[in-house]
């Protein structure tokens, strides 16, 4: 078993590859389980055997609250015991102070510290997605000259065309109370019918159906625990993250490709020595069995005609002349 303080002292005097050094005295800590983000004794997840941690799923945006202690530092499987927390903020709150009763007085407020942050920046996050929806776009905050003026007529024609739209709607309401559609038509949007019923309920002339509120209000109900379902349940997680554990599957992936291909070179190179060998084999096999051809024997020269050929030398011819 590794102890926190040599754990700390390896961190802090050599290195960490969560550190991010800084030119001011503080460092920060990369590690998506630290509390504060900084790199000190306390805030550090690799050398405190018990520890806290608040976090958010990014999909979902559930928060969860993460403990290790070292009664499972044998097992990196099991590590963090994941809890989820309920959406409610006062709840949430109580879940904390429940679940980390006898700890540390720093990790429990920094623990509803982080919770507190992440409600906030959840809030924010729902606001601005609202927003976009609303509006049909990203807010852009600087524009040109020409996107503006373009943007300014874009929103007078959409004012103009939501008060026709108003009018309309309005002139359609009134027909349905006049009952000129007759009693209930069929092909009336569901949010039309209850603005109608809402004007006939404040004029006194309908009367709400309690049968069907209790209906809707068991549907909210349901609603509601469903969200709720799951909050305070225990989970175990490992301390590795979904990055890494895909790594090291793919290099075990690569491993056993390697190994397959080594044991299939082996193999190959293996029959290529059997092959040659038996061709070897053969070879000495064809040799031995053929017979050696005799040497050609050599055949007498030919003969050829003689030649006589006689040479007249003028030089001499002249002295005997003389």
């Amino acid at each position: 078993m590794s102890s926190d303080e040599i754990v700390w002292q390896v961190i802090n005097q050599q290195f960490c590859s969560f550190k991010l050094k800084t030119t001011k005295e503080k460092n920060f800590c990369r590690n998506e389980y630290n509390v504060t983000g900084l790199c000190n004794r306390q805030s550090c997840p690799l050398a405190n055997s018990r520890y806290a941690t608040v976090r958010s799923n990014p999909e979902t945006g559930t928060l969860y609250l993460y403990m290790k202690t070292i009664e499972r530092a044998h097992m990196p499987s099991k590590l963090w015991e994941r809890i989820k927390l309920s959406q409610n903020y006062v709840k949430a709150l109580e879940q904390v102070d429940e679940r980390l009763i006898y700890w540390p007085k720093f990790l429990i407020h920094k623990c509803k510290q982080r919770l507190t942050r992440l409600t906030q920046v959840g809030i924010r996050m729902r606001r601005l997605a609202k927003e976009d929806e609303r509006l049909g776009e990203r807010v852009v905050p600087k524009l040109a000259p020409k996107v503006r003026r373009r943007e300014e007529t874009r929103e007078r024609k959409a004012l103009a065309a939501a008060k026709v739209e108003r009018a309309i709607e309005r002139e359609l309401i009134e027909r349905l109370r006049s009952g000129a559609y007759g009693d209930q038509p069929l092909n009336v949007s569901e949010s039309i019918w209850k603005k109608v019923l809402k004007g006939l309920e404040r004029q006194g002339e309908g009367t709400r159906d309690e049968d069907m509120d209790e209906g809707i209000e068991e549907e909210e109900d349901e609603e509601m625990e469903e969200e709720e379902e799951g909050v305070g349940m225990v989970e175990y997680v490992s301390d590795l993250g979904e990055d890494e554990e895909d790594l090291g599957d793919l290099e075990d992936w690569l491993g056993s490709d390697a190994e397959e291909g080594t044991d299939e070179d082996e193999d190959d190179d293996e029959d290529d020595s059997d092959s040659n060998s038996d061709e070897e084999d053969i070879g000495k096999k064809l040799s031995g069995s053929k017979r050696k051809r005799p040497a050609a024997p050599k055949g007498k020269p030919r003969k050829t005609a003689k030649m006589e050929v006689e040479y007249e030398v003028e030089g001499e011819a002249r002295a005997t002349t003389a």
